[in-house]
């Protein structure tokens, strides 16, 4: 069923993971996808994918760190589908092990990444829709994380960065609820994606999983029908909320 025809949906972050299958699945239900992210040769094997399927993804390389780049970014978005009024806030990254012996640098760019790009893709998504008078159908998706409610052993600056993503979302759906715009976010329990498949591969890994009530990993599947409805015109009720889908992980 097409249930976001009409809209034209943003997802960074969409050259792997959970990313790309945020893209697909908003591809699959008739919205049209800008998939954005650094490596636009992934982009290109999605859209290429998509196509198959008789669906339309534009791949756009951005930066989320740089205004400009995400700028760029919409500038080709709506010049060819027309306004984005959807964003998925999916790009991030991680910067494992002790906060002891962490650099300086790796911290500063964990947090523009996962911080500054979501506030920043945010806020140019807003001004757009409100300056064409189409901001009462704007939908903001965050996604942080299951780490900005809990700890997670030795990942300390991930999870402030992604408490910081809760913060903000809540912060931003204050100010922009009278323009009509919802924002809101995910924070999904353990995935297995290029980022943690090797962790999870090893000893500490397998035993962290066997320590899950379920004993098991969340599915990138199973985020499908939030997503679907944080993103389309069902959750016009719906702003400033935080929904934990973590197979009951933080339990």
């Amino acid at each position: 069923m097409q249930v976001l025809a009409g809209t034209v949906a943003l997802v960074t972050g969409a050259s792997s993971g959970l990313g790309a299958r945020f893209a697909r699945v908003l591809a699959g239900a008739g919205a049209k996808v800008v998939a954005a992210a650094r490596r636009t040769d992934r982009l290109e094997a999605l859209r290429a994918e998509v196509a198959s399927a008789g669906a339309e993804v534009l791949p756009v390389a951005v930066d989320v760190t740089e205004e400009a780049s995400i700028e760029a970014c919409f500038e080709a978005a709506e010049a060819h589908f027309g306004p984005i009024n959807a964003v998925i806030n999916n790009a991030g990254m991680n910067a494992a092990g002790a906060a002891v012996d962490l650099p300086a640098e790796a911290f500063d760019h964990l947090f523009a990444v996962n911080v500054r790009g979501v506030f920043l893709t945010a806020r140019i998504a807003a001004r757009r829709l409100i300056a064409a008078g189409a901001a009462e159908r704007g939908r903001i998706v965050n996604i942080a994380s299951i780490g900005a409610l809990r700890t997670l052993p030795g990942l300390a600056p991930y999870c402030a960065s992604k408490a910081a993503v809760v913060m903000l979302t809540k912060g931003l759906a204050r100010d922009w609820a009278r323009h009509g715009i919802n924002v809101n976010a995910i924070c999904p329990g353990y995935v297995e994606t290029e980022i943690n498949a090797d962790w999870l591969a090893s000893e500490g890994g397998e035993k962290m999983i066997k320590g899950f009530p379920r004993r098991r990993l969340l599915r990138a599947e199973d985020l499908d029908d939030l997503i679907l409805y944080l993103a389309g015109p069902r959750s016009a009720f719906v702003t400033g909320s935080i929904f934990t889908v973590d197979d009951g992980q933080s339990l």
